[in-house]
């Protein structure tokens, strides 16, 4: 029996390292395991591609596989660039391009080393404009043979990369119409949440005041004071989301980025608040007139109650508080990546 078990132990860590994903390890520069060049479109890119490396030590990579097996092609790129340790160490300037056939999926991993040149958006808009539609004619060669071409001509020419850029920033940019659009479209969001927080705002303000002169008893003020937050939160969400997006539409990120790194700023907004509150509740008190602070601990006057919080008073609380209900010559030379590139399907 124990010769058995010790036998499905061995059998099962066996399975285990068997099933375990084996990743490329790469021999040349361009390593086509999906055989999807001839052999003369093969020895071409490698020629280029080892020409490029002599001349500017950057490391442009690629490899084609049947499949991704079970694998995302985002960690599958990741690791096989690690593992083979593509670019130059202390440089981090590889680049490799992963094709896989039978999954449809490209992949552009960039070195730490070129992600200030080859970024996230530059890799997406090779992929989009000038891989992915000779992969849908099933012309992989051309696509990964003139994305080859245009990383090597934005590496080499600063001008042109410059360029390429400013063709991607030209396409993001919206018609000035549609910005308005966007922008009534969000402030009909920010009138609707600066109804609600009025209405829970004055509502407070009159339950403080109500404390104060002694009609609205201390226990039950605090108590329906709580509850009023919850259509006063409410209300800055309508309000804060659409400037939040505002915000982000018009370019204000690092007024954003600024506030999320220290929130000292929601303390003082807290306290302004309460501030405000009681300052804004007493000069009720004085304009209509209320004779002196009083406070009462449990008792309240019902004909205030009546009038001032019921259903049909000008400030209803029930109401209020409702509106709350992702070649053997080649060699990586020590670079790493950590995760930059960009990815496609077809």
């Amino acid at each position: 029996m124990l010769k058995a078990n010790w036998f499905g132990f061995l059998f099962l860590m066996f399975s285990l390292c068997a099933a375990q994903e084996e990743y490329a390890r790469l021999s040349e520069i361009v390593v086509d395991d999906a055989q999807i060049f001839t052999q003369a479109q093969l020895d071409g890119l490698r020629d280029k591609l080892y020409r490029f490396e002599s001349e500017t030590s950057n490391q442009l990579v690629v490899l084609t596989i049947d499949n991704l097996r079970g694998e995302t092609i985002e960690q599958y790129a990741l690791e096989v660039f690690n593992e083979n340790r593509l670019g130059q160490e202390g440089k981090d300037n590889g680049i490799l391009i992963l094709f896989s056939k039978l999954d449809r999926e490209v992949r552009i991993e960039v070195g730490y080393g070129l992600e200030s040149y080859i970024t996230d958006a530059v890799a997406s808009r090779i992929i989009r404009n000038t891989m992915i539609p000779r992969f849908k004619d099933e012309d992989y060669f051309e696509g990964i043979d003139l994305a080859t071409d245009q990383i090597i001509e934005f590496l080499n020419d600063p001008e042109a990369l410059e360029e390429f850029k400013a063709d991607i920033d030209a396409e993001a940019d919206m018609p000035w119409w549609l910005y308005i659009i966007i922008g009534l479209f969000l402030m009909m969001f920010v009138a609707a949440g600066g109804f609600v927080f009025y209405k829970g705002y004055s509502t407070l303000i009159e339950i403080i005041r109500g404390i104060f002169i002694g009609k609205l008893a201390v226990v039950r003020g605090v108590f329906m004071g709580v509850f009023m937050m919850f259509p006063l939160i409410f209300g800055l969400v309508f309000i804060g989301m659409p400037l939040f997006f505002m915000a982000m539409l018009f370019g204000f990120d690092d007024v954003l980025n600024a506030l999320a790194k220290d929130f000292t700023w929601v303390l003082l907004v807290i306290a302004a608040f309460i501030g405000v509150t009681i300052l804004l509740a007493i000069l009720r008190i004085r304009k209509k007139g209320d004779k002196g602070f009083k406070l009462s601990l449990f008792k309240s006057d019902k004909a205030y109650m009546k009038k001032t919080f019921s259903s049909s008073g000008t400030h209803s609380f029930g109401s209020s508080s409702s509106s709350g209900s992702s070649s053997s010559s080649f060699s990586g030379g020590g670079g790493s990546s950590g995760g930059g590139g960009a990815s496609g399907s077809w």
